[in-house]
């Protein structure tokens, strides 16, 4: 009664005219990004669309072994990355693990890189003239390569599933258990897996996704190895056939819409299991247990930080391996082709706009969906969700389609920044969008018709309590979108001109021009702005935090 009250008394406000025009405003806004890019893309890949689609190459043996591969590298992705992440994630959470926050930092450093960098790593330890060439019997070039540089891609994304899986857990289950005789392993089966089962089926379902449509790790060192997303790279950017582009585009949305289908499916089902008031575990001590933990998070943590310490190695030396003398030449990327210091340039400007855009945009957005009872608040939240089940490849071959096409009144924007920008915002919205949505959820409900009985703008209590409050958040999305922005490849591979070439895109080019070492050093580059920019950020956070909301602390006195 008390909402409907409210909603008819502040429809008739300016306010509420202003934020229902907000609502639509952004609902018109996703469309364009999002759904109508999508749209075009379909349609180009329905028989009849344009003359060059061939819908018999669908049965192709070229099609059928470029499937056929990326499903064999995505089960062997998820089978090898999820239990490395699941025994992570349980040390990590369960364990007094000594050095906690140094492990949980190093699992989180691939976020940081592009993927192209992960296969650049590979090349300089496993390649003809890596430093480890003799160690894989099968050579690098082809599935055991793009297998290893995937599991280095996926691992964090795994990772932090599973850690927020394992963090709950009631121990009074386990205390039940162990007083009826159960060991280790039957607790383990009886408790912890089916606790966290909703985890590993999430986790899974993401790095099945990933790896089915990443192209950069392929890119670098598939060899001949046939996968659907370079496949599809190499009819877009090799010959210039958009329309089969398109048709293996469709075929990139069946892993992620059929893995976003299971993934609600399961949330319906765990919010439907009966809760009760759990009692914290404690983590477990003992010098075996913390031994075991530590020995395997220091070799799985090792690993990842050899990958990524090798490029980052590799561009200060002459001629890896043969001359290891330190030099800064490699960093002179005007005297390689890619794009230069330009590039880099592009890429930090883009990443700043995407921050800035993205997270007004996406916190509006929320704002609009969870603290507003307005008519375009569903159809809002339903666009916001769709791009997690949309591949950045198949959102940039949309942009093509819908932006590029003759008569949109919108096709001065493309080949231009803005577009690279509102595509990045567009690619990466559902992640953003839902910690907003879980940080304005935890606000009472009585804010925004306590600011109405006092007759107080609804802008004013956006500004002066909502935004403050969710300030963290906020902060969060910021970050997120910058470093997600700065090293993305899929979605902007086919958006950008030689005036907007980004330095993930300068990483592509040089190497295909066999420029390894300059490669190598502008992914350094990419890690690095990119650390700093978290470092800037979690800075900023903590400043902030002291300055505004003092409230939060606990007082004692």
């Amino acid at each position: 009664m008390r909402t409907l009250h409210l909603s008819r008394r502040i429809t008739a406000s300016g306010d509420e005219k202003l934020a229902h025009g907000l609502s639509w405003l952004l609902v018109t806004l996703l469309l364009v990004a999002i759904l109508l890019p999508l749209a075009a893309m379909l349609s180009q890949a329905l028989p009849g669309s344009d003359s060059r689609t061939d819908w018999q190459a669908l049965f192709s043996p070229g099609l059928a072994a470029a499937t056929l591969g990326s499903v064999k590298v995505a089960l062997a992705t998820t089978l090898l990355v999820v239990p490395l992440a699941y025994g992570y994630a349980a040390a990590l959470t369960r364990v007094a693990l000594p050095g906690r926050g140094v492990f949980r930092l190093l699992a989180l450093l691939p976020l940081l890189a592009p993927s192209l960098l992960p296969g650049i790593a590979l090349v300089y330890l496993f390649g003809h003239q890596g430093l480890l060439k003799g160690w894989l019997s099968d050579g690098l070039y082809g599935f055991t390569g793009i297998l290893l540089g995937e599991a280095f891609y996926t691992f964090p994304h795994a990772l932090m599933i599973l850690v927020t899986a394992l963090s709950v857990g009631d121990a009074r289950l386990y205390e039940a258990a162990r007083s009826m005789g159960a060991g280790r392993v039957r607790r383990f089966l009886s408790i912890t897996l089916p606790a966290t089962r909703h985890g590993l089926v999430s986790a899974s379902l993401v790095v099945f996704t990933l790896a089915v449509t990443d192209f950069g790790v392929a890119k670098i060192v598939g060899g001949q190895y046939p996968v659907l997303a370079l496949e599809a790279y190499k009819q877009v950017v090799g010959q210039q056939n958009f329309s089969q582009g398109a048709l293996i585009g469709a075929l990139l949305l069946l892993p992620a819409f059929f893995s976003f289908a299971i993934d609600r499916i399961q949330q319906q089902r765990q919010r439907s299991m009966p809760g009760c008031k759990a009692q914290p575990l404690q983590p477990l001590r003992g010098v075996a247990v913390q031994g075991v933990a530590f020995a395997y998070c220091l070799l799985v943590g090792g690993l990842l930080l050899l990958l990524l310490g090798t490029a980052i190695a590799a561009a200060f030396m002459t001629q890896w391996p043969y001359n290891l003398a330190p030099t800064l030449a490699h960093f002179d990327f005007d005297l390689v082709d890619g794009g230069g210091w330009e590039a880099f340039s592009n890429s930090v400007k883009m990443a700043c706009w995407t921050a800035l855009l993205g997270t007004s945009i996406v916190f509006l957005g929320a704002w609009c969906t969870t603290r507003l009872r307005l008519p375009a608040g569903p159809w809002l939240h339903a666009l916001a969700m769709l791009p997690m089940a949309i591949p950045g490849l198949v959102l940039g071959l949309g942009y093509i389609f819908f932006f590029n096409a003759p008569g949109n009144p919108l096709q001065p924007l493309y080949g231009t920044l803005a577009l690279l920008v509102l595509c990045s915002v567009a690619h990466f919205y559902t992640t953003a969008h839902l910690t907003a949505r879980a940080a304005l959820q935890q606000l009472a409900p009585e804010f925004e018709p306590a600011a109405a009985s006092l007759k107080v703008s609804l802008w004013h209590t956006l500004a002066r309590v909502t935004l403050p409050v969710c300030l963290p958040a906020v902060l969060e999305i910021a970050r997120y979108f910058f470093v997600s922005a700065l090293t993305t490849v899929s979605a902007v591979v086919f958006l950008y001109t030689p005036d907007s070439v980004l330095a993930s895109i300068a990483v592509l080019n040089m190497d295909d021009a066999g420029d390894t070492a300059a490669a190598a050093a502008m992914a350094t580059l990419i890690a690095a702005t990119a650390a700093l920019a978290c470092l800037l950020f979690a800075g900023a956070s903590h400043r902030l935090l002291q300055t505004t909301q003092r409230w939060r602390a606990v007082r004692t006195d």
